[in-house]
């Protein structure tokens, strides 16, 4: 079975039937032909930041993007790290 793909404004509109016109979820999953929980998880992803709920593919909200970056930057200088880590063993063994 292929799973559903709800665009961004299909979920607002979901969820304005739910907040603002006071349909009742079960009601407005039936009406819309979706579960009910999967409704509910949308109405809860709203109420916790309406700014940046449902950001779809490749558009990641700003806390993502920080930690993607930050991870980024681990990686490249743990990479640094290990090569100083070579070439400081490379000279000390020519040293002796």
């Amino acid at each position: 079975m292929q799973r559903r793909k709800f665009s961004r404004e299909f979920k607002l509109e979901a969820v304005r039937l739910v907040r603002e016109r006071g349909v009742a979820v079960a009601q407005a999953a039936r009406d819309l032909d979706v579960h009910e929980n999967v409704l509910r998880k949308w109405v809860k992803e709203f109420a916790t930041d309406p700014g940046h709920a449902f950001p779809g593919h490749g558009q990641m909200k700003p806390e993502q993007l920080e930690i993607d970056r930050l991870r980024r930057e681990v990686a490249k200088l743990k990479a640094e790290r290990d090569i100083l880590k070579k070439a400081a063993a490379y000279f000390a063994k020519d040293s002796i």
